[in-house]
């Protein structure tokens, strides 16, 4: 788990099969290493307002759109260690910015609406306007399974495989629930690329060896529009 708190970055996503998931991992392990964690299950509170403003413009594909978003890096208690963070996107370049705490601290929070963190007093301003301007509230949970890789020698560029991913519109906390709901087939993973500039030569030859070819997709608005025509 990283513990930067800023992030800018280019993503690029892709949808891949069993097959090509298998393909690729064999080799890019040659330039790459997996997260210590293996594969893990990735925690996710996505917040939204009553008219689905957030959701509804991402969806629209602007030149500009933004999300809050409350996650854990494994299933919490209480003392645990979440993020709450802003992703904004702007002309295909990604920000992030996020603050630490205690997940007891964050529950207080939304609660209350008084939160003091003085590491980064700015960011925590910028997560209240959110709240403020677009009334936002928990909106839907997200999880899935998650691989991490890293590069060898490019601290900066990353992959990661999602899949498993499972989502719920009641009992809006961060655990697993059985009224968890899977989005896509098991055999289906979302393979994203994270870099500050453009993807190396070695890994475009293997993704187009491999016939991987860039894909959009949005968890939260596949499942947003998976809950709007099933009235989940």
């Amino acid at each position: 788990m990283s513990n930067i708190y800023t992030f800018r970055r280019i993503e690029k996503k892709y949808i891949l099969n069993h097959e090509q998931f298998i393909g690729v991992t064999k080799r890019i392990k040659e330039h790459f290493h997996l997260d210590e964690h293996g594969s893990t299950r990735i925690f996710n509170i996505y917040f939204d307002n009553d008219s689905n403003e957030l959701i509804n413009t991402s969806i629209q594909k602007p030149v500009y759109k933004e999300k809050l978003r409350l996650r854990s890096y494994k299933e919490p208690k209480d003392d645990t260690e979440v993020f709450l963070e802003i992703k904004k996107k702007y002309k295909k370049v990604v920000y992030k910015r996020r603050i630490c705490l205690k997940y007891k601290d964050v529950l207080d929070f939304l609660k209350t609406g008084t939160l003091t963190y003085k590491k980064d007093p700015h960011t925590l301003n910028e997560i209240n306007y959110m709240l403020k301007h677009y009334k936002l509230q928990p909106k839907v949970h997200i999880s899935y399974l998650r691989e991490a890789y890293f590069s060898n020698t490019d601290e900066n560029l990353r992959i990661t495989f999602d899949h498993d991913i499972k989502s719920r519109y009641t009992n809006l906390n961060l655990c697993e629930d059985e009224a968890d709901l899977p989005l896509l087939k098991s055999d289906t993973y979302i393979m994203e690329i994270k870099a500050l500039g453009s993807i190396p030569l070695f890994l475009s030859n293997i993704l187009t060896q491999e016939k991987i070819y860039p894909g959009s997709f949005s968890k939260y608005g596949n499942i947003h529009k998976q809950h709007i025509i099933g009235g989940i």
